[in-house]
């Protein structure tokens, strides 16, 4: 994995050693900064916080005892390795427990301090990337389905995934974005490097830039340490911009010269930091109509725009509706410490007459209440209420409505929903709603629907 980014410190009263260290280190790809005593030490902690921290324990002034103990109290994602030239087991125990990563003892070995970095590295990584994984709420990344569009969306994450091109995702909320996001991150070469997510639309405008690219202490009102921003965290991973749309235009700005140069100064600071990062982003916006307004960058969005994938809204794949109560039931079911429920025929139909604007989210939802709220192992239609207070169009159903009849009024409303959204198009809505043109319009004569004449069949 490449060094860059990754930010060392050598404390050492002894010039030769500083200026030894500072050449190797350098030749190794890592960014490198080196003091001499502990004042020095904590003037540098004040502007920049580093990844590792070689400290000779024998300094000028205050020891460096008390340097390892105030940088662990102030900075406990440091690593630090002390070295010494007058080593004693006691002493290497006492910088163990006050939080030092090892210990090396003078004459110093190139190859020791080398393979000592390389380590705290790669632990200071793991601990990154089990940061990443706590917010997997989901805990795996999995498209439930079986229709030709979410078929067509495996196969694009799959050709997309082992490539490290940029893929902007696009579809409604509550489609699952962030599922094909991981996916592809899961099954690409990153996939042991961190995966991290940011929503976009969630945070401020005034703090997405320090979100993003970090800050430095003193940056603003109210940064009293410096931070690391996702663009670094996601060095050697994936960042999943999520609702990109939602940036302002001085934040695409920076976002677009992150991308062509791979790397970004943190806010408040003047020193380039270099990262290797996947972008993936996704919006539930038309980019191309913020484009058409001034409100996105065309050249940001054909530099995300690399590979396109569209995620469906639910109610244009509705043959996956059974598959998707049953994987939320079976997994609620597990969690609630319930035995196994199920849904009966009569309550997957009225599911899959129901439009869905909330998608797949309000699915999981409605499927979480139901399971709770019930006590038979089958769940029946009647044991839905939520759907039969709702609408495909604009006409609420009663709850006193016979259930045969509230399908009917909710099949025929979804039918003319499709049909205006289509400009009474037969064929198209036919195509939509997954049935033949001739099914359409036999349910169309039981329903009492007929085209406007103006309109096209």
């Amino acid at each position: 994995m490449s060094n860059a980014g990754e930010q060392i410190l050598v404390v050492d009263d002894n010039p030769t050693i500083r200026s030894s260290l500072t050449a190797v280190l350098r030749d190794e790809g890592y960014e490198v900064s080196a003091v001499s005593d502990a004042r020095e030490t904590f003037a540098f902690l004040e502007k920049t916080v580093p990844a590792v921290i070689l400290l000779d324990i024998w300094l000028p002034g205050a020891s460096g005892m008390e340097v390892l103990k105030r940088v662990k109290q102030d900075h406990p994602e440091v690593t630090v390795i002390v070295i010494s030239g007058h080593g004693t087991i006691d002493l290497a125990v006492q910088s163990m427990k006050l939080g030092a990563y090892g210990f090396i003892e003078k004459p110093l070995s190139l190859e020791n301090i080398l393979q000592q970095i390389q380590h705290a590295l790669e632990s200071r990584r793991q601990s990154l990337q089990i940061r990443a994984l706590k917010q997997r709420v989901r805990g795996k990344y999995e498209l439930i389905g079986k229709s030709e569009a979410i078929e067509k969306i495996r196969d694009q994450a799959r050709q997309a995934a082992p490539s490290n091109a940029r893929v902007l995702i696009m579809g409604e909320n509550g489609t699952g974005k962030e599922l094909v996001a991981g996916m592809i991150h899961e099954m690409s070469l990153r996939k042991d490097g961190p995966f991290i997510e940011v929503n976009c639309a969630a945070i401020p405008e005034e703090l997405i830039e320090s979100e993003l690219f970090g800050h430095e202490k003193g940056a603003f009102t109210g940064a009293t340490r410096q931070r690391i921003g996702k663009f670094e965290l996601a060095h050697g991973g994936t960042l999943f911009l999520d609702e990109v749309g939602d940036m302002s235009l001085k934040t695409q700005a920076k976002v677009l010269r992150s991308l062509e140069e791979q790397r970004f100064e943190r806010v408040g600071g003047g020193r380039q930091i270099s990262v290797d990062v996947r972008v993936i982003s996704a919006s539930n916006k038309n980019l191309l109509g913020l484009i058409e307004k001034g409100e996105f960058r065309e050249d940001l969005f054909y530099r995300l725009n690399v590979i396109p994938i569209v995620v469906p809204p639910l109610k244009e794949r509705l043959e996956d509706i059974p598959l998707l109560a049953d994987y939320f039931a079976k997994q609620f079911c597990k969690e609630y410490g319930m035995k196994t429920k199920q849904f009966s025929r009569e309550a997957i139909e009225l599911l899959q007459s129901y439009s869905w604007p909330g998608n797949v989210r309000e699915l999981r939802n409605i499927v979480e209440r139901t399971i709770i709220m019930t006590t038979n192992r089958e769940i029946s239609a009647q044991q839905i209420p939520d759907l039969m207070q709702k609408s495909t169009g604009h006409i609420a159903i009663a709850r006193e409505v016979p259930l045969k009849r509230a399908r009917q009024q909710f099949e025929k409303e979804y039918i003319v929903y499709h049909l205006q959204q289509n400009d009474w198009g037969v064929s198209a809505t036919a195509r939509q709603l997954g049935i033949d043109k001739s099914s359409l319009y036999k349910k169309m004569r039981d329903y009492g629907i007929a085209v406007p004449s103006a309109s096209r069949t």
